[in-house]
């Protein structure tokens, strides 16, 4: 994907999450939050979806009054059957893999570092196991939001389901901030140009 060939038209915004409140401030729903952010910058609010396990808000990323249409979308399945109302939310509103944009926790990347990618592997991450299956593509659009790998004997599975540190929580809003950046610029820009900025060194 390169600066010239930006994808142009909807795009669904899929943050993934485990439903409930037991988890709602957990790593692995880094993903509801950011899009929670996107949504509150919009002043909108998410309404259940008529054919999939979803909330979701229709609007405009970028300017107002312009921008590209973009339909948000939170899953409220639990993690690892995420593919089923993705899959559903893309062919009620007719969008394609290369138009699906996933925000989810990365353990791969340390904590407040945003990447971007279309396709590869899952690198263990049954969310996207389940939407790799469902699709039958890895050629979707990623926004990783890094939450470090667990220190000392804690677990992955444990790592994730946990909340964020006390440290953490003092850059959290800051992180959440900038993924959801990274979603409009990969909407607007392409993905070339927004991976160009998000994962450049900061000054």
């Amino acid at each position: 994907m390169t600066v010239s060939d930006r994808r142009v038209g909807p795009h669904l915004v899929v943050g993934l999450g485990n439903p409930g409140a037991k988890y709602a401030a957990t790593r692995h729903n880094i993903g509801h939050m950011v899009l929670d952010h996107i949504a509150g910058a919009a002043g909108g609010r998410f309404a259940a979806a008529r054919r999939a396990q979803a909330v979701v808000l229709e609007g405009r990323l970028g300017v107002p009054g312009s921008g590209e249409r973009a339909i948000l979308a939170k899953t409220t399945t639990y993690m690892n059957v995420s593919g089923g109302p993705v899959k559903a939310l893309a062919s009620y509103y007719d969008i394609p893999p290369e138009r699906i944009v996933v925000v989810h926790d990365e353990v791969d990347i340390p904590f407040e570092a945003v990447r971007l990618k279309l396709g590869g592997g899952e690198g263990g991450h049954n969310g996207l196991r389940d939407i790799t299956r469902a699709l039958g593509t890895k050629d979707y659009l990623r926004i990783r939001v890094g939450v470090g790998r667990p220190t000392g004997s804690c677990d992955t599975a444990d790592h994730v389901l946990a909340p964020f540190t006390a440290a953490e929580r003092k850059s959290l809003d800051l992180v959440i901030a900038d993924a959801a950046d990274a979603v409009e610029s990969v909407v607007l820009e392409g993905l070339t140009t927004a991976q160009q900025r998000f994962h450049s060194p900061k000054a």
